[in-house]
């Protein structure tokens, strides 16, 4: 046998077992050296720190206080290369992907100032900028996970003031949507094929205080209303929103982060001022349901940015009041078992998660 051949052969299987290992990560944003921390995940959804990794930028040292978002910390679709933001020094940085260990290969201005969101759709990277009248900004990213910016791509928002919490592409990569809480907004840009988006497009939200949001395989955006304690569904049709489940309850203080689960039929809610987690079906029309406004109860805590896990199999959601990651298992039927902290001693300001 070639020795060649298998030494590649082990060299891929090695590869692609680092590549799809459990990981977690969230930023420090401290405001003299940003960092990641990475936690590699075990089979039962705990949580074993990996190490500390510098960007080379600076945070905003206020933590969620100062970015009030969802998205600081980003995967690629492909899960090769991690995005974070550096709102403290205006910048993007990229990370390559190795299980739970980091390799910086990118830091480049964000476009604007007080980066606060970014997303990726096949190559394709847009942030979010809070400061000054807020804009977005796109930029490609290639394969040795350098970014450049897209010539024609800073856009602003709806108005000057808008107070944006997050950025993200729909399923098909063709729409990009941003969240407005001040104006209680939520405006769409249509891609064009050269990486430009043009608009915005602003559509009113349904509730008070539009804030994180999560689009299904379907096009169906469902968005929490952190001022009406609500979260509202829309189809993304032909470029616009249909209004279809509006300012449903949950029963909890503050509903700001929204993950979905990748089937599209459950959507999970962090209610930072309750500390709780809630849950919602969606039906194929978009349509939701609240399954439980308490799924999953941090006791003495405060739920904020929240990531499901590769086959949605373990929620994570960060707890300022106990510097932890709070873990829950996932059932079939979409209920929570609590796990308690899978990770502690957090920086008092750690904001963004991502798993995988």
């Amino acid at each position: 046998m070639d020795t060649k051949l298998v030494a590649a052969a082990l060299f891929s299987a090695v590869a692609t077992h680092a590549m799809a290992a459990g990981a977690v990560f969230t930023i420090s944003d401290d405001a003299t050296a940003n960092s990641v921390l990475a936690f590699s995940r075990a089979d039962d959804g705990s949580l074993h720190l990996e190490g500390t990794f510098p960007t080379g930028g600076k945070g905003s040292g206020g933590g969620e206080g100062v970015l009030g978002s969802q998205g600081a910390v980003t995967l690629t679709g492909d899960g090769r290369f991690l995005l974070v933001v550096d709102a403290g020094s205006d910048e993007i940085s990229v990370f390559r992907v190795h299980g739970a260990r980091l390799t910086q290969t990118s830091r480049v201005s964000s476009g604007g100032a007080l980066p606060v969101s970014v997303a990726e759709h096949d190559g394709l990277v847009y942030v979010l900028d809070a400061g000054g009248d807020g804009n977005i900004a796109g930029l490609r990213l290639d394969e040795d996970g350098a970014l450049r910016p897209v010539p024609g791509s800073v856009l602003p928002l709806s108005a000057a003031g808008t107070g944006p919490a997050q950025i993200g592409f729909d399923a098909s990569g063709r729409t990009l949507a941003v969240t407005e809480k001040a104006s209680q907004t939520i405006s769409l840009y249509r891609m064009g094929e050269d990486g430009r988006a043009a608009g915005p497009s602003p559509s009113p939200s349904a509730g008070a205080t539009p804030f994180g949001f999560a689009f299904t395989r379907r096009d169906i955006l469902a968005v929490s209303e952190a001022g009406g304690g609500s979260v509202s569904s829309y189809d993304l049709e032909g470029g616009e929103l249909e209004l279809v489940s509006a300012t449903v309850s949950d029963g909890g203080r503050a509903p700001c982060w929204v993950v979905a689960t990748s089937d599209g039929r459950r959507v999970f809610v962090a209610n930072a001022g309750s500390g709780t987690v809630s849950s919602y079906l969606v039906d194929a029309r978009g349509t939701l349901t609240l399954r439980d406004g308490t799924a999953g109860v941090i006791p003495g805590g405060k739920a904020l940015d929240t990531a499901l896990s590769a086959g949605d199999r373990f929620l994570y959601v960060i707890d300022p009041n106990h510097q932890a990651i709070q873990a829950f298992t996932v059932a079939a039927d979409g209920s929570l078992a609590p796990l308690g902290e899978a990770a502690s001693d957090l920086p008092p300001q750690a904001v963004g998660l991502a798993a995988r």
